[in-house]
């Protein structure tokens, strides 16, 4: 009997040392997301520095460029506003992508004046920007990866009892969820390699939505596109490419000489 309650107590200890552990792993991936989330944001507000002096120094040169720059404008606010609120939102995370876009936009639309590439301040802000964009695109792919493997270790068994017995609930992803902001550009080379009905690419709502209750994708369920091909899993065979018949040969033709005539020979007269 006094072995059994020694057994019985080695095994709550133990699975208290593992909940203990779980606790604690959680608490580590919730940290790291907040530390690599605030990495990004201090890349993000160097961003709203650098905009008005890049603006600035743009209408200078560039008076053509109104709209554009009052779009910049227009957008480096309101993600501002946005990033006062404080945390990842999708919400958030489409400012940013929009307000990139406008930028680089701007970057483009300067190439037709080139007093104003030539400008020193122009040349500095533009290698800031530039040095700022890749770090926040780094940023943004290491936080997404401590997102997922703490969702990974929210949802997962036996971590997602501790997971819901202490409320540790899933972290959000910062990045764009919006098709008119993801939808890539539509390039054709040619009426063979145009893409029909201009096909975006898909957002997180259309791809969950296929799914099925298992949470495994459902191929079935998406509109591939694809003309003349049939649905996934189906096995019917493709249409048969069209045939062509060669049109019956020309039956050869003959020549036939003319008859010869024998000479005649005519006595000449006396």
């Amino acid at each position: 009997m006094l072995w059994f309650f020694l057994i019985l107590l080695v095994v709550v200890v133990g699975i208290g040392f593992y909940a203990v552990s779980l606790y604690n792993g959680f608490v580590r991936s919730r940290n790291l997301i907040q530390e690599s989330w605030r990495q990004i944001d201090v890349e993000l507000n160097r961003r709203y520095d650098l905009i008005p002096n890049l603006v600035e120094t743009v209408r200078a040169y560039a008076a053509h460029e109104r709209n554009t720059l009052e779009n910049v404008t227009r957008l480096r606010n309101q993600a501002a506003a946005l990033a006062g609120q404080g945390g990842a939102s999708a919400e958030r995370a489409e400012a940013e992508e929009a307000l990139s876009g406008a930028v680089r936009g701007l970057m483009v639309s300067v190439e037709a004046y080139p007093d104003l590439k030539s400008n020193v301040n122009f040349l500095e802000l533009q290698r800031e920007l530039t040095a700022t964009e890749d770090r926040i695109a780094a940023g943004r792919r290491f936080y997404n990866a401590n997102v997922r493997n703490y969702n990974t270790q929210v949802e997962s068994f036996p971590s997602v009892l501790v997971a819901n017995m202490f409320k540790f609930e899933k972290a959000t992803y910062f990045e764009v969820n919006d098709q008119q902001v993801r939808q890539a550009p539509h390039v054709s080379f040619g009426e063979i390699s145009e893409r029909p009905g201009g096909q975006a690419e898909p957002t997180n709502a259309q791809l969950t939505a296929g799914t099925t209750e298992s949470g495994m994708p459902n191929p079935q369920a998406y509109d591939q596109g694809t003309l003349g091909a049939p649905a996934p899993g189906s096995f019917e065979a493709p249409a048969p490419a069209p045939t062509f018949q060669q049109p019956p040969a020309a039956p050869p033709q003959t020549f036939q000489q003319p008859p010869a005539d024998p000479p005649t020979y005519t006595p000449p007269k006396q």
